[in-house]
């Protein structure tokens, strides 16, 4: 019997495809997976019938239209769709690019899924839930630890929420100071979209720093955008091209000194855990992503959970409520008359923010430290390994290092075959790995951002660039097979043209069937 032999690399990839209808269109008259029982006359005598509770212009006067299957026909259909996924359970997440996807332990899964937390209800009383209260309290010094802010909130729902939370409360801290004329917000292109994005919600006019030829933030740029009109500078750094800002305190004076606030977007704080903190920058204002530095789920860009940081002058703006500390007790405290009101429903995302605190309380201090360092080395490591590939470049910073990740150009591989970043996107699905571009718009030409984080081992770095690789001798080769990819994959192409087009949307399956003349009911 011969022994079994090391696999090629890259490993072959085939994926289930199973052409699986949308659960509407499974539906059949009349199947059930579950038959309730009628409620007896007394029971309803005694507990009375919720739904006759409501007034009447509540009330359905007909059945919702949900799909009627049976119960192996549902497991059928999610299993299959199941098999048409990947996810981190199942490929090196590498290519996830700015959303830092890590491994999620498996212990704190089942933390999250303890009864005596998915038992609770945000609307007990406090004194019954003392458990959770304090695991939020203490989350809030940790964190308040590791970004050197005197006071943090957990009730943002994600990042982008988290940076609009902060916007928000720069406009009250400056309407405190008298200054409830300033309006406008400074941001660069390098640093996430939503920084610009929550500004402009909150009705902010937002001025945008290109880079300088090493990719740097513009500081004499900075200094003619700082004004009397100037509410604060939003910032991410290291930027989404992975490099860090070493200026960063001067672009912070520059602002202070205009009158404005400084808000530091730590989405990208992975490759600096325990090396730097926003408060030694200067920061007045900061933010966390618990789903992405933390390693809590990120499910599809969902539950995420944000953390908002601030000094002693922010905390009065934090939103409502705060998680408090009397003699031992933990309350709830609505009594915030500053305070910028309500971000999200009751306090949190309760299991990703035990999940966060599960996850810094394993490793400690020492080990957030290691968890950069680990990151910065696995990211330079591929760095190293990509720049040896045909057609890929690192725009800026020439031949210094990067913190945790980089946005890589397919530029020359563009001009050399006409396959584009977008066409290496799909065809990296057919390896069953993961491979995103950029924000848009795309500064960078033809961008590829990778971002491998301390979970992933050098073999799996070494499996990722095998795949690049692979990729780019295809294209000089044969680039029809990259072009016309997914070949071994369940992804599609989609046609850009129609997400400008409001009348091509069809956010419901019943919307779909109104455009497409399919709907008779």
């Amino acid at each position: 019997m011969k022994p079994i032999g090391p696999k090629p690399r890259p490993r072959r990839f085939h994926q289930a495809s199973w052409d699986e209808p949308v659960i509407f269109e499974l539906s059949r008259p009349g199947q059930r997976g579950v038959l309730l029982p009628p409620v007896e006359a007394e029971i309803e005598r005694e507990v009375g019938h919720p739904a006759r509770e409501l007034p009447g212009t509540l009330r359905r006067t007909t059945p919702p239209a949900l799909p009627e299957l049976s119960q192996n026909q549902v497991l059928r259909h999610y299993a299959r769709l199941s098999q048409e996924t990947l996810g981190v359970d199942l490929n090196p997440d590498i290519g996830q690019g700015t959303c830092t996807m890590k491994y999620s332990p498996k212990v704190n899964e089942q933390l999250a899924r303890n009864p005596r937390l998915t038992e609770l209800h945000p609307l007990q009383d406090e004194a019954t839930v003392q458990g959770i209260l304090e695991v939020m309290h203490r989350l809030e010094a940790m964190l308040g630890e590791i970004s050197g802010m005197d006071r943090v909130t957990l009730q943002p729902g994600a990042g982008s929420a988290a940076i609009y939370a902060n916007v928000c409360m720069i406009r009250a801290c400056q309407a405190a100071r008298g200054q409830g004329e300033r309006d406008e917000v400074i941001t660069t292109i390098f640093s996430h979209p939503s920084n610009a994005a929550a500004a402009r919600v909150a009705g902010y006019r937002v001025i945008t720093l290109y880079p300088d030829a090493d990719g740097y933030p513009d500081l004499e740029a900075l200094k003619a955008a700082v004004s009397p009109r100037t509410a604060g500078l939003l910032i991410t750094n290291p930027e989404d091209t992975g490099i860090f800002n070493p200026r960063i305190a001067e672009f912070v004076r520059v602002v202070h000194e205009a009158g404005g606030l400084c808000s530091y977007d730590q989405a990208n704080a992975n490759g600096i855990l325990g090396i730097t903190r926003a408060r030694e920058a200067g920061f007045d204002l900061c933010h966390f992503n618990l789903h992405k530095t933390f390693s809590t789920p990120h499910g599809c860009g969902g539950p995420g959970a944000g953390a908002c940081g601030v000094t002693a002058e922010l905390a009065p703006f934090l939103p409502v409520p705060t998680v408090e500390c009397d003699d031992g007790r933990y309350r709830l405290d609505y009594e915030r008359p500053q305070s910028i009101g309500k971000v999200r429903p009751f306090y949190g995302v309760t299991p990703n923010l035990l999940r966060a605190y599960a996850w810094i309380m394993s490793l400690g201090a020492a080990g957030l430290r290691r968890v950069a360092e680990i990151a910065v080395l696995n990211n330079n490591y591929l760095l190293h390994q990509v720049l040896q590939i045909r057609g890929v470049s690192a725009p800026y910073a020439a031949g210094k290092r990067r913190i945790e990740q980089v946005r890589y150009s397919w530029e020359q591989l563009a001009r050399d075959t006409g396959v584009r970043s977008e066409d290496l996107e799909i065809r990296v699905a057919d390896y069953g790995m993961h491979y995103w571009t950029s924000h848009h718009p795309f500064v960078v030409p033809e961008p590829m951002t990778l971002e491998p984080t301390e979970s992933y081992s050098r073999a799996d770095l070494d499996d990722y660039a095998a795949v690049l690789r692979q990729i780019s001798d295809e294209a000089y080769s044969r680039p029809e097979v990259v072009t016309t990819a997914p070949h071994r994959s369940t992804v599609h192409r989609t046609r850009q043209e129609s997400f400008d087009d409001p009348d091509q949307w069809a956010v419901t399956w019943r919307a779909y069937l109104r455009k497409t003349g399919q709907d008779r009911g």
